[in-house]
């Protein structure tokens, strides 16, 4: 969505953007001074793809539809790991990902409330109802409606069961790794999602370490693999450079089990201890 609201910016679009604070929340009062009457859309993310935030959208839209604007949320994150009823929801539109909930990849979806409309962004034919030309992925479109109904079928047992990895990795590199800290509202969070920081050493060194031994992480979001900057949404929080750097996004599914979980508390306190002898940072800083 940033990416867009830029583009749209250039494009002589007036954006406004609200920022967070140090556990990346939203300020609610921060959202109501910032849209008014000439506001067409409020747009924020279900649940943060870094961090795990899930974010008061209900009160979000509201906020919205109070100024007449439309509301919008970008739900690829949450759809599979949080009830969602549409059916009784102030959303106008969400938008969602099939790979994230085990759908075929390169299939999607948007929810429009009904009576709303909007030119299309891709123009020919008049699939999709008139809202996107091109022929349908037919078996994309099969694949997310079944992975939909099984992730909705097994919501509540998932739901336990990543809460009870993550939180079991978190307890157990919290326990055997000095200068670590954990990023987000932890009272308020995706069951499947953990950003920890590890200051004073490179999240890319540590990813390249864990790859070796087969441990798939990342150091922020899929939209920046590739990047060497630190993630814009710790920037955002005001995490220090020193901690940011150091930051692993580790993220679950259903798929993923207690024994795994084990091999990371296992084998991650020693790829820290290595890094950390190695960096001038950590050097500097405690003298060894």
């Amino acid at each position: 969505m940033l990416n867009l609201a830029r583009e749209l910016e250039r494009r002589g679009f007036e954006i406004e953007t609200v920022g967070v604070d140090g556990r990346g929340r939203i300020d609610l009062e921060a959202v109501r001074k910032a849209v008014d009457a000439n506001t067409a859309l409020l747009t924020v993310m279900y649940a943060n793809n870094e961090i795990g935030n899930i974010y008061p959208v209900e009160e979000l839209a509201d906020i919205a539809h109070r100024q007449g604007a439309l509301f919008h949320t970008d739900a690829v994150q949450a759809v599979g790991k949080v009830p969602l009823d549409l059916g009784r929801s102030n959303i106008d539109m969400l938008s969602l990902s099939g790979h994230k909930l085990h759908a075929p990849k390169g299939v999607g979806a948007l929810y429009v409330k009904r009576g709303i409309r909007f030119r299309p962004f891709v123009v020919g034919g008049h699939q999709e109802k008139g809202r996107r030309g091109g022929t349908d992925n037919v078996a994309g479109v099969v694949g997310l409606g079944v992975a939909a109904e099984l992730a909705q079928r097994g919501l509540a047992e998932e739901v336990a069961h990543l809460t009870m990895l993550r939180d079991r990795l978190e307890k157990g590199l919290l326990a055997r790794v000095p200068r670590i800290a954990v990023n987000g509202d932890l009272d308020s969070r995706l069951p499947n999602t953990s950003s920890i920081s590890f200051e004073f050493i490179e999240g890319e060194a540590i990813l390249l370490l864990m790859d070796q031994l087969g441990i798939c992480a990342s150091s922020g979001s899929a939209c920046t693999t590739g990047s060497l900057e630190p993630s814009h949404v710790l920037r955002a929080m005001g995490i220090p450079y020193t901690s940011a750097h150091g930051t692993i996004r580790f993220s679950f599914s259903r798929y993923n089990t207690v024994e795994e979980v084990d091999f990371i508390i296992e084998k991650l306190p020693g790829i820290v201890a290595r890094l950390r002898s190695m960096s001038p940072y950590w050097k500097a800083e405690f003298g060894r």
